[in-house]
């Protein structure tokens, strides 16, 4: 008996190329989605134009647009990694996409990992913008180049991590709740457009070790007054990205 060669040959494509499709298809329904560009483009960018024309906030000396943008590009990663995230993996899972992934040969760290790599193609274009945006606004911006870049890789991944774990473990309904009111405590208290000076001494020790005000902190240290490698921060946000991703690797429910 003969035994023939067929093709297609059954089985599983290799793993970096199921991720790689995975996340070619985040970033394509991301970009479609109105309500994600508004949340990740169209509010930083107006937040930006706004509090850098208008004097409604006491930002210290200097441009009030040197203070503000790391402050936005920090809030545009968050926007991005962590609330619309949250929210679009939230609506997954009720809708029955993530079951239906989870019957693929995709693992659930696959999926997660797809879902970053989304994010910072996302990223990518945030960064663009808002930076083309602040330097007609009269931006200067100083620092290390690759200092800029950890900041924003680390934050990426700790966001991710949170938007991951609550998408994965609270109702969709829950999701889209507490991922918007998250959004506005930490854009008010996380240190992006009031400066974290103003808060009371005990308060600011507290909000200091939060991952938006590591990564505003630390951006601003870089970009504005041309510190070196902000370690510090580095370090609050190494930690929050391997709690949140291991958090949302352990609980993530498909279903």
């Amino acid at each position: 008996m003969t035994v023939g060669t067929f093709t297609p040959k059954p089985g599983a494509a290799p793993l970096p190329r199921m991720i790689m499709a995975q996340a070619v298809l985040e970033t394509k329904m991301l970009l479609r989605n109105g309500e994600q560009l508004l949340l990740t483009v169209i509010i930083p960018t107006l937040l930006l134009v706004l509090f850098s024309t208008v004097d409604i906030v006491d930002t210290g000396e200097g441009e009030a647009v040197d203070f503000l943008t790391p402050g936005i590009l920090a809030l545009a990663v968050m926007s991005t990694a962590f609330t619309g995230q949250a929210i679009a993996t939230g609506f997954e899972r009720r809708y029955g996409v993530l079951k239906r992934l989870a019957s693929s040969p995709l693992p659930r760290w696959g999926l997660m990992t797809a879902k970053t790599l989304s994010v910072l193609v996302t990223e990518v274009l945030q960064v663009l913008l808002v930076t083309v945006i602040a330097l007609a606004l009269g931006w200067d911006p100083r620092g290390n180049p690759l200092a800029v870049f950890l900041l924003l890789v680390l934050g990426t991944a700790a966001f991710s991590g949170l938007g991951l774990l609550m998408a994965g473990t609270l109702k969709a309904e829950a999701t889209l709740a507490a991922a918007n009111l998250v959004f506005l405590l930490l854009l008010m208290g996380g240190g992006v457009v009031v400066p974290l000076d103003k808060f009371p001494d005990a308060a600011q020790d507290v909000l200091g070790l939060l991952p938006i005000a590591a990564l505003s902190d630390g951006l601003r240290d870089v970009l504005q007054h041309g510190a070196g490698m902000p370690w510090a921060d580095l370090g609050i946000l190494t930690v929050w990205a391997v709690v949140g991703l291991a958090a949302a690797g352990k609980f993530f429910r498909w279903e």
